[in-house]
């Protein structure tokens, strides 16, 4: 078989979003048959998909889930912030506490869910520790009470970071609250 022979073979097949994100076509791939399209990852930009601008800090994975002919519908892997945006949100007088935490969402499917708080001045390691377990729990409550489609659409409208950071501002000020990684 000749160089490019093997690209004549491929058929092309266009990725949907998931129904939460509108299940609009956000491209294609290439793959010699529907099983080698399967359990692909497609890393995008979220502002690709919802057409805010305020959402390019943001990537999302979409693993293919099922084919049906030409159509890979998707299913959402992992939402997180981009390294640059999350590290600039950190300036000098600043405390960066990290959180990593396994949840459970209404259905019972674990969700690892890591977050990033930033806070407007240093703060002693007690409050650190303060903040971190105050933000575990409120992960832990907050992913229980929603589905994952509920908790993906209150990621990407902020209400998730707002609630946080209100939670956290009780024990020391809170400048941000994102997102860093959530993983399905």
């Amino acid at each position: 078989m000749q160089k490019g022979e093997k690209w004549k073979n491929k058929k092309w097949f266009n990725i949907y979003t998931p129904k939460t994100l509108g299940e609009n076509v956000i491209g294609e791939m290439p793959a010699n048959d529907e099983k080698a399209v399967i359990n692909r990852v497609i890393k995008t930009n979220l502002s690709w998909i919802t057409q805010n601008p305020q959402h390019s800090f943001m990537n999302i994975g979409l693993r293919v889930t099922d084919v049906s002919e030409n159509a890979a519908h998707t299913k959402v892997d992992y939402i997180e912030g981009s390294y640059s945006y999350l590290h600039s949100l950190v300036k000098r007088y600043s405390t960066a506490i990290y959180t990593v935490d396994k949840v459970k969402d209404k259905d019972g499917n674990e969700i690892i869910l890591k977050l990033i708080a930033v806070t407007t001045q240093r703060v002693p390691t007690p409050k650190k520790k303060g903040i971190r377990t105050e933000l575990i729990k409120f992960g832990k409550e907050y992913a229980s009470s929603m589905t994952s489609a509920e908790l993906i659409k209150s990621i990407i409208e902020g209400s998730l970071q707002a609630e946080g950071r209100k939670r956290a501002n009780k024990i020391a000020p809170i400048s941000k609250l994102e997102v860093k990684r959530i993983e399905f």
